[in-house]
């Protein structure tokens, strides 16, 4: 049994790592869980906790999809946070929309479904989790943080490659394994 999931990796440039740097400095007085910046992905699918059996199943799925597709970018633009402003619980950068990158995902689960695998029953909203919220100070002040970069282009990304990864949760936080990358 493996914890896997699917995505694209997404190699930091240089506006995310000074974005990243300084919210890390202005929120340096909070407990906050940042998350390490080779760790960063947009995740496609997330099967889980999967059967060995059923891995060898997904690898041939995957084959067969990512061969479907073209090479193709992505603009990451904007950051806000999951939950809400008032309850704050992930910090994230997004995407704009990209038709490509939701048939990519689309495409993905389906075929995932299609073989027997389970997937919560969610909309593909693509993003990168920077940072996972303990406990803030003062929310205000954080929101128009966070708010400053809701509008900026942060950089293009290109989708070359799926990667199958597994999961390894640590005390010091999740290593990612690459199980297998799958050219597009």
């Amino acid at each position: 049994m493996k914890r896997i999931f699917i995505a694209v990796k997404v190699v930091a440039g240089n506006t995310l790592l000074k974005m990243v740097s300084s919210l890390k400095g202005k929120l340096s007085d909070d407990i906050i869980r940042w998350t390490n910046i080779d760790n960063i992905h947009i995740t496609l699918a997330f099967p889980g906790n999967t059967q060995d059996e059923k891995i060898d199943g997904i690898d041939e799925l995957l084959k067969v999809k990512c061969s479907e597709f073209n090479k193709f970018e992505v603009l990451m633009r904007g950051s806000g946070v999951f939950k809400s402003f008032s309850d704050p619980r992930i910090i994230w950068a997004g995407f704009e929309k990209s038709e490509e990158l939701t048939k990519l995902a689309s495409s993905i689960q389906e075929g995932l479904r299609d073989i027997g695998v389970e997937l919560e029953e969610r909309p593909f909203n693509p993003h990168l989790t920077l940072a996972r919220i303990k406990h803030l100070s003062d929310k205000e002040a954080f929101e128009r943080l966070i708010s400053q970069y809701q509008n900026t282009d942060i950089q293009v990304v290109p989708v070359n490659e799926v990667i199958l990864y597994e999961s390894i949760l640590k005390p010091t936080g999740p290593v990612y394994k690459p199980l297998k990358i799958y050219p597009i």
